[in-house]
């Protein structure tokens, strides 16, 4: 079957915001990875974009700039750069160039389109904590959700499980590029994340089964009852050391005390992995969080149990917390407008990211969570700046656009790969036909590790899967 249809040559199948720091990526803290990455970057040829509006993703914008590429990597940005013989010059005046675009919070792969229950598999709705599934066995690389969120200049997004449980499973960081598998996807290096859920989805999924949690005190004795079994699982293989000497994975324990209470007889236990992981800080915890009074619980829970949250999302009412938020180097990622669908959303109001967004270090991030809505990410961010604006905060392009990159960057743990047009970094760029916040903006060109991957102008650069062409139709004979 033709997984997916490439027709160019080359295209075969295979920082933060100034003054914000960030979680260095874990590039080798998961060697023993059983499902290991095998993505490859594309073959590339050196590629100057010529006299453009460069938003960096630093905070700065430079006019009539230049943005050099070779070997998959920036090699250096401004006015003026001279290219060698051999590199393709592009023309980019009047255009915009930016960073990839970077989606923290999708679910792409693993509730994809067609949408039939066949190709729901984003919840395990088998127990509160099912920490012991990983997104990455359900992402389906032919879903066409894919190709189209490249055309909106995506070019590295975080697949999450749906939000039915405490916690829900680990979260993996892929590259958009076509592939026939999730390992050829998987951004190498990039730390796991781990979905956790509070309010109102968890006490309604398994109220209505007559289990708990059924209420909100229900979910944080569920949280700590979990995190108690995991601090557990982790001091016996670390041998009571002080917590920075427990760095041993507790995986590799052949002490056959590896699980809490001995209730799996010794054996190796895969929810408590992921958990004890996160106490590690091994694995960054994404919190899908509404309302301000629980996201300061969740903090606090953090606190009482040493993991760090990277981000909550959703949040429609971090705006009350976002000093608090920036004091704990804890990322908002938030949606434009969504609210008012059910009672944890009610209180959203349009100003919510720009108010995260500006206490001193201030991270925030503009998600989709949607099929839809990942195609759009800049119009989403338009939308911040317009509403800001009616309130009287006035937000640069080359803000808003760490919106979309260098803080995503931070949030999965990769700030110091991608994110930003820096040189050294990968050369994950989006070519615009104008300012990526007007309504009328376009993704013309993306490169991924300096590889031409989309072109709009370009059919042969515009990857299609057979879920999108359909299947050809029958011949005489009946033969395909």
């Amino acid at each position: 079957m033709r997984h997916l249809l490439l027709a160019a040559a080359g295209l075969a199948f295979a920082g933060t915001l100034a003054g914000a720091s960030a979680p260095a990526a874990a590039a080798s803290r998961f060697p023993d990875d059983p499902y290991p990455s095998t993505y490859t970057p594309l073959p590339s040829e050196p590629v100057l974009l010529r006299n453009a509006t460069v938003l960096t993703g630093t905070g700065q914008r430079l006019d009539g700039a230049d943005v050099l590429m070779r070997d998959g990597k920036i090699v250096q940005v401004g006015a003026g750069l001279q290219a060698d013989a051999g590199t393709r010059v592009v023309d980019a005046t009047g255009k915009w160039v930016t960073p990839g675009i970077i989606d923290v919070h999708s679910h792409l792969g693993v509730y994809p389109s067609p949408g039939v229950k066949a190709h729901s598999d984003g919840n395990e709705m088998i127990a509160p904590v099912t920490a012991n599934v990983w997104a990455e066995h359900s992402v389906w690389p032919q879903d066409p959700g894919f190709a189209a969120a490249l055309a909106g200049g995506i070019t590295t997004l975080q697949v999450l499980p749906g939000s039915a449980n405490l916690v829900g499973c680990r979260g993996v960081t892929l590259r958009n590029v076509p592939a026939t598998s999730y390992q050829a996807m998987k951004f190498p290096g990039a730390p796991w994340g781990l979905k956790m859920a509070c309010g109102e989805n968890p006490k309604r999924v398994y109220g209505s089964k007559g289990v708990a949690p059924s209420t909100r005190m229900g979910n944080v004795a569920g949280y700590r009852a979990a995190f108690i079994d995991a601090s557990e699982y982790l001091r016996k293989n670390g041998g009571g050391k002080p917590k920075q000497e427990q760095k041993k994975r507790w995986w590799q324990s052949g002490d056959g005390q590896g699980d809490s209470a001995g209730d799996a007889g010794g054996k190796r236990d895969l929810k408590l992995d992921t958990l004890a992981g996160a106490i590690n800080g091994d694995i960054l915890v994404h919190i899908h969080c509404y309302r301000a009074d629980e996201i300061t619980t969740m903090i606090d829970l953090a606190k009482e149990f040493g993991f760090t949250i990277a981000a909550f999302h959703h949040g429609v009412e971090a705006y009350k917390v976002a000093d608090r938020l920036a004091t704990e180097g804890i990322c908002g990622a938030l949606w434009a407008d969504w609210w008012g669908f059910k009672m944890e959303a009610f209180d959203g109001i349009q100003e919510n990211i720009a108010l995260v967004d500006r206490p001193k270090n201030g991270c925030a991030i503009v998600h989709s969570d949607s099929d839809e809505g990942i195609q759009r990410l800049n119009q989403e961010a338009a939308k911040v700046i317009a509403n800001a604006r009616r309130a009287g905060m006035e937000i640069p392009p080359e803000r808003a656009i760490g919106w979309l990159t260098s803080n995503a960057a931070r949030a999965l743990g990769v700030a110091e790969r991608t994110g930003s047009l820096e040189a050294g970094k990968l050369a994950d760029v989006v070519v615009w036909n104008r300012d990526p916040f007007s309504s009328y903006a376009q993704a013309e060109q993306v490169y991924i590790d300096g590889a031409r991957v989309y072109d709009r102008h370009d059919p042969a650069r515009q990857p299609r899967s057979d879920f999108i062409l359909g299947q050809p139709g029958t011949a005489p004979g009946g033969a395909l």
